[in-house]
């Protein structure tokens, strides 16, 4: 493969960060795939990611770099990203070009039918939610219990969106963001997002510091 290129890596959670899980492998197809011609390794870019962020600061930094040094982003697998709309939404505004590895001959049209599937399938999920719930409700189940369920679950991606943040937290505390009212500007500035996609407040960032103090990851 000629020309200069970019690469970008996702992995799930900070664990799998740290650890290199399913990074490692991504980066060997990346590298593999590319020693295979004379293309120019230009540079690297990993998100590491709960799977409800909506925000990818590094998929923009690969793609802003890609558009400066006019280089192509690979990736070592379409499939798993594909079902991304923020990826493949990002990816079609910036007229970027791309190769997956797994699937080089994928193209803009290819980008295109995929974001069409996802967003199909996203609206499918959420008809067989409404209905599901309608019928437990004619069951006579109290709905009451989903919303406990569904608020233990929004817990736990709250304590994993903390548990990412860590370091960025501990990055804005040394430039002398301290108040939570500042880390909460700070934090909407760079577009960064709750785990629920919302925008910050002094004390949705309460709540995530008393979170990392809990969990002892300050």
């Amino acid at each position: 493969m000629n020309g200069k290129f970019i690469a970008y890596y996702r992995v799930s959670t900070a664990q799998q960060g740290k650890s290199g899980l399913g990074l490692e492998a991504q980066q060997s197809a990346v590298k593999g795939y590319l020693n295979g011609g004379n293309g120019e390794f230009l540079g690297e870019f990993t998100e590491v990611e709960s799977g409800k962020r909506k925000d990818r600061p590094q998929l923009n930094a690969a793609l802003a770099m890609c558009k400066k040094l006019k280089a192509t982003l690979i990736i070592a697998k379409l499939e798993r990203l594909a079902r991304n709309l923020h990826f493949i939404s990002g990816l079609m505004e910036a007229h970027i070009n791309f190769v997956a590895v797994d699937m080089p001959t994928a193209n803009r049209l290819t980008v295109h039918i995929l974001a069409a599937v996802a967003e199909e399938e996203a609206r499918a999920i959420s008809a067989r939610t409404k209905v599901a719930l309608a019928s437990a409700k004619d069951r006579g189940v109290r709905l009451g219990t989903y919303a406990s369920v569904l608020s233990v679950r929004n817990s736990q991606e709250a304590v994993t969106r903390a548990h990412d943040l860590k370091n960025t937290v501990s990055s804005l505390h040394a430039a002398g963001f301290v108040t939570v009212r500042s880390l909460a500007c700070e934090l909407n500035k760079q577009g960064i997002r709750t785990a629920q996609n919302r925008k910050w407040h002094p004390t949705t960032v309460h709540r995530m510091l008393k979170r990392l103090q809990t969990q002892s990851v300050l």
